[in-house]
């Protein structure tokens, strides 16, 4: 079985169909998939997401694209809403919250600015209610990094890694595990490739940020959450393993950083 870190499965791009593709995925043997919201007026439609469809899970956040129009009363709307979650066998963490300097609009000094402050307030809201983070870290692995140092949350995943050894070991260090999906699938990406051939399994999650980063047998068509497992086995490719032994490493890797992940059937 696989579990599936980081999915929205809620976006716009699966339509009426979201219920459907998480079935699919499901055969598929994708025993779990992580929804994380990105601002505030999909906080309850995550939350909904996640009841409905029995290998869906959610995690409650403010996303750095998100953050130009997010306000403070956003943030206290995510503290109110993760205290009442709690009590949701379906909440699993914080997240989609994280810097991300690739947009340049995102990189104008005031933004970086609102960005860490978002990014600060909800790593509190983490800390304060012993939960892991779903981190966006974009151009930003060591400035997320510093901030995560000084805040300290119940570790996380650093999604749709792509920073160097040293930067992986730093997440490794606080009790995070590190992302990876289609990106690796293509052979031009020789970085991303060697991270997850090389760093130790037990650092490494999947995930597919469906509908985005799309394996490379589809891109740049819509990715999905069925795409899991044939990106489990390149990583099973890079790394030499058994396919069965990747897909079981890295479902208790996911475990492990999110212990509030819904016990599968």
């Amino acid at each position: 079985m696989w579990i599936d870190t980081h999915c929205h499965l809620d976006a716009h791009e699966f339509g009426s169909e979201l219920l459907q593709v998480a079935a699919r995925a499901q055969q598929q043997g994708v025993a779990m998939i992580v929804v994380p919201a990105v601002e505030r007026a999909n906080f309850a439609i995550v939350r909904d997401l996640a009841a409905t469809a029995p290998n869906a899970c959610y995690a409650l956040g403010i996303h750095p694209i998100y953050v130009p129009h997010a306000t403070e009363d956003d943030l206290i709307a995510l503290r109110e809403t993760v205290a009442l979650a709690m009590h949701d066998p379906n909440f699993v963490a914080i997240g989609e919250i994280g810097l991300d300097f690739f947009i340049p609009m995102l990189c104008e000094p005031a933004m970086r600015v609102k960005q860490e402050h978002f990014l600060r307030e909800q790593l509190k809201i983490a800390r304060d209610f012993d939960l892991p983070v779903l981190a966006h870290v974009r151009r930003s692995q060591d400035i997320v990094l510093k901030h995560a140092r000084q805040i300290r949350p119940n570790g996380g995943i650093a999604h749709a890694f792509n920073g160097s050894f040293q930067q992986a070991q730093g997440y490794i260090d606080l009790g995070f595990k590190l992302g990876f999906g289609g990106a690796m699938t293509f052979t031009r990406a020789l970085q991303i490739r060697r991270m997850a051939s090389e760093l130790p399994l037990d650092a490494i999650v999947l995930e597919t940020d469906a509908p985005d980063i799309s394996p490379s047998w589809i891109h740049p068509g819509r990715n999905s959450p069925e795409e899991l497992p044939r990106i489990g086995a390149v990583l099973a490719e890079l790394r030499g393993l058994e396919l069965a032994d990747v897909a079981a490493q890295t479902s208790a890797n996911a475990r492990a950083v999110l212990p509030r992940l819904p016990l599968m059937e």
